[in-house]
């Protein structure tokens, strides 16, 4: 941790909707003047779209039937630590783009499946904020988890989240079902031991429970709605958290243990908006102290 150059962490597997939380801290960043420099998870994969594909063969040709982009040895965790740590001593650091389709293609000038190279981030930002799959990674290696100021999960009941992954992927990867589903069970033993233990490090989680039934997320015709969804937050330390008014703001809202509150679907965005927004306020004015 750094208090004179802060690092937000927002930590999910794919398909959780760490995206969507990622707009919610860019609103809460432009409204409140907030200079912030962005790095994808993606951008620390250790292999193109190519190698991915020739290091999954390998490692299957050998009986290894686990390895996918969950896993720590598919990622530069190293690099991510390094970074993290450069940034909060200096305020400085570098990253690179991981290209998925021709959109981005254009955007970034180079093909899909493979990687921007590494350019240094803008001077005069006030704060860090990573997006993705290894947030707050801690391991024999690297402890992430400690240089991160904020940092926030994002954690779908197991179904949603297949729901949701596997119609993304369907839709904007053009994926079938089947091979979605194969991608899913590769990953389960990394899933375990590398995204889950993290959720005990983050600082909130945001964990979205539909209440429609979701038994059988592999032929779902539709993502259960907001309307549809309960989010249950978590805190791991309370202490500070003013519960008596954030349920008397979000309308619907109850708390379900002394760390938690419930809240329907539809008011995530302001729960979100009502809980986050003090905390970066806080941290940017220690850093401005510092």
């Amino acid at each position: 941790m750094s208090k004179k150059h802060p690092i937000i962490s927002v930590t999910g597997s794919s398909g959780a909707g760490t995206t969507t939380v990622k707009t919610t801290f860019d609103q809460i960043f432009r409204r409140e003047g907030i200079r912030a420099v962005s790095i994808e998870g993606d951008a620390f994969h250790r292999f193109d779209r190519q190698a991915m594909k020739d290091e999954l063969a390998r490692r299957q040709a050998a009986g290894d039937q686990t390895f996918s982009h969950f896993s720590f040895d598919a990622n530069e965790l190293e690099k991510l630590e390094d970074i993290f740590r450069v940034y909060g001593e200096t305020g400085r650091g570098e990253t690179r783009h991981y290209v998925h389709d021709d959109r981005e293609a254009e955007k970034w000038g180079a093909a899909p499946g493979t990687f921007t190279p590494w350019a240094p981030f803008e001077e005069g930002s006030d704060l860090l904020f990573y997006e993705g799959l290894h947030g707050a990674v801690v391991n024999a290696t690297v402890n992430l988890a400690k240089l991160a100021d904020l940092k926030i999960g994002v954690v779908p009941v197991i179904n949603l989240e297949w729901i949701q992954k596997i119609h993304r992927d369907k839709a904007s990867r053009g994926y079938s079902t089947e091979a979605v589903t194969d991608t899913i069970l590769r990953r389960m033993h990394a899933y375990v031991h590398c995204i889950c233990p993290q959720f005990t490090q983050t600082d909130i989680n945001f964990q979205r429970v539909p209440v429609v039934d979701t038994s059988n997320p592999f032929i779902a015709r539709w993502i259960p709605t907001p309307d549809e969804s309960l989010v249950v937050i978590r805190f791991r330390n309370p202490r500070g958290i003013d519960f008596p008014y954030l349920t008397q703001m979000i309308d619907g809202s109850w708390m379900s243990r002394a760390n938690s509150i419930v809240i329907p679907g539809p008011k995530t965005d302001l729960a979100m908006q009502l809980i986050l927004t003090p905390m970066i306020l806080r941290l940017i004015d220690d850093a401005k102290r510092a």
